[in-house]
């Protein structure tokens, strides 16, 4: 849609005019004679240029005389007693005139030079200050515009944002296409007795097109759109925001029907505080006026409020009521099919191979957004530019999940191989466990390349269809476990620790809480909530709502389901040694692996345990019982606890 910018003429082109103006006055309209060069002579060069016949005009005062020379310039003299002055005057040709120069009097001089000035300023700043006022919304706003709504306008356009523009998120188009046949024919609504809600409140966490969805109906209805952000209503001075209320409003009754649109409504919108002292504060006057002018609004009028916000549970109940924002569209995190929707439609803008699996890509960002999305198909175009590729490939969608997740390569971190060691054990111990416990999502790739995000490295896990809205008991606690198994594995290894487990711990110390407190998977405390979730849309901060006594109890519990599944890690990885150290040594030369090389070498040794196992006799198996069921460990790997791959083994090939 294309933005209307009213032209905006500045301030100093009004006084440039004025200065002009008072500038033609004194010169053509009232000259005065201050302006005209007039040069003092002496009474004897008056005599000297009349004998010389000089003289062509002569004014004679009670206190000066006047003459102009042949040439037109003029003089001033003195009066002498000199009888015989006329006479010569009168010989030399001279001309007597009886004013050669109107000289304007005292008071005349003073009103055309001070008083007409100052008054034409004053008519100027006056017309000036009113149109400025007209402009900022009337007799009742600030000077200078400090009231005016400054929304974006957005006139009717067949080439702006429609439906079709918008992927994934079909639930809200739906709903909002009720909005659209009312502005095309509300008379249909009108003639049953219904009625359009005279506000949507557009709900859901940041980046997934609410903005867009709201646009997109103005461009099918094909209705003037205002666009204008909450913060901009919030000022300095009190009622400046209640001003831009009514101008917005204003604005908008005169090119009804239209769409209003206020994004991030939460910033004036806030639940008003009954106990703060003198709560009279601009907040809280802009409120007070949104919530008039909505009540202003006649069904008839046209006029259809959207308003966006990641915050709902801040509002004020007397905006989210009946009669205001009547109708509560959620916008949420795209499924499957929406993300592989919107990577299309974003995939239309830049150049891609005809072999890409927008299906695969889509699986592999779980849990992104449309605006991460979009970035996704940017930085592919981009990693394809810097590779001198004419159009973008599947491997270059596939790195741009990871830089968004995760960042960019750090190249110029350059791990020591002791500690590189470390790392890929680490991201081994993740993979491992999570490939021996069931209802785990398979391993879709194995990097221990370090990202500008700070991880070394990281293990990333692909749901086979996609979409997972429920976990049960058994899966959260294989989450935890994979969580520890990083861990794990450098216990197993080393037999020591590191600080690379840092996120690990937080993230699995919070599921195990969340497990207890939020999801009743605790027989002690069962279908009790013991917390409540703070701005879901916004990371969903967490509070406690119970005793100190409880928070201790609750706090023992996650301990001990922690400490289990970490348990649970070590046997896992104990008991899979063999593979534990094949992956480990694969991933320390490769860097980087997929889940399909990752698989793969899990059933190569587990077709090599059950031939050990069958070649074995009895006897054989009774003198070696530590070693039954474990592959040979290859050469390269350390022997000995703690110590990785000397230099010149670093870069060997991968087993």
């Amino acid at each position: 849609m294309n933005e209307i910018k009213p032209p905006r003429r500045s301030v100093i082109y009004y006084w440039i005019g004025v200065i002009i103006l008072i500038l033609v006055i004194n010169l053509f309209i009232f000259p005065r004679v201050e302006r005209a060069e007039i040069k003092d002579v002496d009474y004897g060069t008056f005599i000297t240029m009349t004998q010389d016949k000089e003289v062509a005009e002569v004014e004679i005062t009670t206190n000066m005389i006047l003459f102009k020379d042949k040439d037109g310039k003029i003089y001033r003299t003195g009066i002498m007693e000199d009888d015989g002055l006329v006479q010569r005057l009168y010989e030399s040709g001279a001309v007597f005139e009886s004013q050669i120069i109107e000289e304007a009097s005292p008071l005349i001089s003073f009103l055309t030079g001070y008083i007409l000035p100052l008054g034409i300023f004053f008519v100027f700043y006056r017309l000036l200050t009113k149109r400025m006022m007209d402009r900022a919304g009337g007799a009742n706003s600030m000077m200078f515009g400090m009231g005016k709504s400054n929304a974006k306008v957005y006139v009717k356009s067949t080439e702006g944002i429609r439906f079709s523009d918008v992927a994934g998120e079909e639930e809200a188009k739906e709903n909002l296409q009720e909005i659209v046949e009312y502005l095309h024919d509300p008379g249909k609504y009108k003639e049953i007795g219904a009625s359009m809600p005279k506000g949507i409140l557009l709900v859901g966490p940041p980046g997934t097109g609410k903005t867009m969805l709201a646009k997109a109906v103005a461009g099918e209805a094909n209705v003037p759109f205002f666009s204008m952000s909450g913060s901009e209503f919030v000022e300095m001075f009190v009622g400046m925001g209640a001003s831009k209320v009514r101008d917005l409003f204003r604005q908008a009754g005169e090119k009804a029907p239209c769409i209003v649109f206020i994004d991030e409504i939460d910033a004036i919108g806030k639940k008003r505080d009954t106990g703060n002292f003198g709560g009279n504060d601009e907040r809280e006057q802009t409120l007070n006026q949104l919530l008039t002018e909505m009540d202003g609004f006649e069904d008839n009028t046209g006029v259809i409020i959207l308003a966006a916000t990641n915050r709902p549970e801040s509002l004020d109940p007397a905006l989210t009521r009946p009669g205001r924002f009547d109708r509560r569209v959620p916008v949420e995190l795209p499924d499957l099919k929406g993300r592989e929707d919107i990577l299309r439609v974003h995939a239309k803008k830049i150049k891609v191979a005809a072999d890409v699996d927008f299906n695969k890509v889509a699986r592999m960002a779980a849990g992104a957004s449309g605006a991460e999305l979009a970035n996704i198909i940017n930085e592919a175009a981009l990693r394809a530019v810097r590779d001198g590729r004419r159009f973008a490939t599947q491997a270059d969608l596939e790195e741009s999940i990871e830089v968004v997740i995760a960042g960019y390569q750090k190249k110029n971190a350059i791990l020591s191989d002791k500690e590189k060691l470390i790392v890929s054990y680490h991201e081994i111990g993740h993979a491992l466990v999570a490939a021996m416990q069931t209802h785990s999502a398979p391993v879709q790739k194995i990097t221990i390349i370090p990202r500008t995000s700070g991880a070394l490295g990281y293990t990333m896990q692909v749901e086979e269809d996609g979409n997972h809205y429920l976990m049960s008991k058994t899966e959260m606690e294989n989450q935890i476990a994979t969580l520890c198994g990083g861990r794990a594995a450098e216990e197993v290894e080393f037999g020591s620790v590191t600080t690379g487990a840092s996120n690990d711990i937080e993230r699995a110390t919070r599921m195990a809480r969340a497990m207890i407190t939020r999801y009743g998977m605790s027989e002690e405390f069962g279908m009790v909530a013991l917390e409540t979730v703070n701005g879901q849309y916004l990371g969903g901060d967490t509070s406690l709502t119970c005793s100190a006594e409880t928070a201790a109890r609750i706090d023992q519990k996650v301990i001990e389901l922690v400490r289990a599944q970490h348990e649970k890690a070590r046997q896992i990885l104990r008991d899979n040694k063999d593979l534990l150290d094949a992956l480990a040594e694969f991933l320390y030369h490769k860097e980087t692996i997929t889940g399909d090389e990752f698989m793969l070498i899990i059933r190569e040794k587990s077709r090599a345990r059950q031939l050990t196992v069958k070649e074995e006799t009895p006897a054989e198996a009774a003198e070696t019982p530590a070693e039954a069921g474990e592959a040979p460990v290859p050469e390269e790997t350390a022997s000995e606890t703690g110590e990785g791959p000397g230099p010149e083994e670093a870069g060997s090939q991968p087993v």
